[in-house]
């Protein structure tokens, strides 16, 4: 390669990366994962757009995988473990029982309506059968859902990679053999292993990052995200699975009190969206458009059977020991989105010489594409008629952290957006826990430190310094007096999260 190639593929390179990092505001604005769009970023650049040729799937496959286990990493650390903890057990049901049956019935669904022979289907259905964590995180966090409803999709799409990987080999073999106990051990082998070394690297991690002072800020995100790599490759080394193993150890890392939290949040998110950027112009470029025709009424039969049918049964069957409200049930089912996982999976068949498996890869990406443009933009108004996004969520703070490690404190930011009752509350009225208090406030453009004296007012960013032991408590007396005004604890508000 010669030093003018190398120029132009950076030049593409930056260009395509420029492009979808554009593409994803739009798509914000329409409740679409952004994602879909660098899908057709790659699409365009392809080989039968700009004329970009790529059929390297073993290579995609390989690529795709580490790209994943990066997106795996960076939902980890952006997770909370209180919003998850009550919810591991119906996660873990819906990664493993409802993978299972979602896979059959699509199965089913695909060899009767389609035509498909039993190998294809199933392998139809265990590549679609699992949520994908890309589109669920960049939609879902947009949406002010309960935290109950979103950590279960949160969770359920961190765990079940590991289930639907082991299908998909198991169904990828030719020729086809089955066996059902084999398959249930090696299941269960690479789910506890992959949970042990997930969780062990993670604590470990967190144990040494704590008690190692490294000499710059910026290491400690690069420590923390390579310690998600390595639970992600001991893991699978261990041949078990390196995805749980890589997602656990995220999670435990990012909830073990780390120095520098907020700069590992950050490089963290912007990790993941280059990787998923990548991943999705990567699985475009697979894709020639002139190749789907034949894939879109079989695309489509399948994704109504998987969306109307299995979906719903599964959820339903999964659920079933939980006390879970029939609404967020109806929720969850309609927002299993799929996304890059099921692309990338379609690749292993190819990869393993399965017979018209490149066929199954355009039915899988005709799914894809058409139905998360149904049920993307449809997940806040089936929210809001489900009556589950709160009525007083308008009012709701954002509210983010950075520690202050010497003084065992925490800087705390805000912005006070309408219609939030904060507005015109003086800063003595809000009485926040001592020993928190406002610092500084940014009022159209101009900083200015407040007095006891000084109302807040809509628009307002606010400072707060406070300590690690009483932020719980401050946040909440923020959102009380948001909700109700500084009379907040008459009304019986007391600014418990939604």
């Amino acid at each position: 390669m010669t030093l003018e190639q190398l120029y132009l593929i950076l030049l593409l390179a930056g260009v395509v990366l420029l492009a979808s990092i554009v593409a994803t505001r739009a798509a914000g604005r329409v409740g679409l994962p952004s994602l879909l769009l660098f899908l057709g970023v790659g699409v365009i650049v392809g080989e039968d757009g700009l004329g970009l040729s790529f059929d390297n799937y073993l290579l995609a496959d390989h690529l795709g995988t580490v790209a994943l286990a990066v997106i795996l990493i960076e939902g980890g650390l952006t997770t909370r473990f209180s919003d998850i903890r009550r919810l591991l057990a119906p996660a873990g049901m819906l990664a493993t029982v409802g993978v299972g049956v979602s896979m059959l019935v699509t199965a089913v669904g695909a060899h009767l309506l389609i035509g498909l022979d039993w190998q294809l289907a199933l392998l139809l259905g265990a590549v679609v059968s699992v949520t994908d964590a890309a589109a669920v995180f960049s939609v879902l966090r947009v949406v002010p859902l309960p935290r109950r409803v979103a950590g279960l999709l949160e969770a359920e799409s961190g765990f079940n990679d590991a289930p639907a990987v082991i299908l998909v080999l198991m169904f990828s073999v030719t020729p086809l053999e089955l066996s059902p106990v084999h398959a249930l051990v090696e299941l269960v082998y690479e789910l506890v292993v992959g949970a042990a070394v997930g969780l062990g690297i993670g604590y470990l991690g967190a144990l040494a990052l704590r008690r190692i002072a490294l000499p710059a800020s910026g290491l400690y995100p690069l420590a923390t995200f390579g310690l998600g790599m390595v639970a992600f490759a001991a893991g699978g080394s261990a041949h078990a699975s390196g995805f749980l193993a890589a997602y656990l150890a995220a999670v435990v890392l990012a909830n073990s009190g780390l120095p520098h939290r907020s700069a590992i949040r950050s490089f963290a998110e912007g990790l993941g969206w280059l990787a998923q950027i990548g991943l999705f112009v990567l699985l475009g470029l697979l894709v020639d458009p002139s190749d789907l025709g034949a894939a879109i009424v079989p695309g489509i039969v399948t994704g109504l059977v998987l969306l109307l049918v299995a979906r719903p049964l599964s959820v339903a069957v999964s659920l079933i020991p939980f006390r879970i409200p029939w609404r967020e049930q109806v929720f969850v089912s309609w927002a299993g989105l799929r996304g890059a996982v099921p692309i990338v999976l379609a690749t292993f068949p190819i990869v393993g010489g399965v017979p018209d498996s490149v066929y199954l890869l355009n039915i899988v990406f005709i799914l894809v594409v058409v139905f998360t443009l149904v049920q993307g933009p449809s997940l806040r108004p089936l929210a809001h008629r489900l009556g589950l996004i709160p009525k007083e969520a308008t009012r709701e703070i954002q509210v983010e952290s950075a520690p202050l490690d010497v003084l065992d404190a925490e800087l705390l930011t805000m912005t006070v957006q309408a219609p939030s009752r904060l507005h015109n509350v003086t800063v003595l009225e809000l009485r926040l826990p001592d020993p928190s208090v406002i610092t500084l406030i940014i009022r159209n453009g101009r900083t200015f430190v407040p007095q006891p004296d000084t109302r807040i007012a809509i628009g307002d960013e606010l400072l707060i310094v406070t300590t690690s032991a009483t932020r719980a408590i401050a946040e909440r007396r923020l959102r009380a007096v948001s909700r109700r005004g500084k009379l907040a604890h008459w009304f019986d508000e007391y600014g418990e999260a939604e």
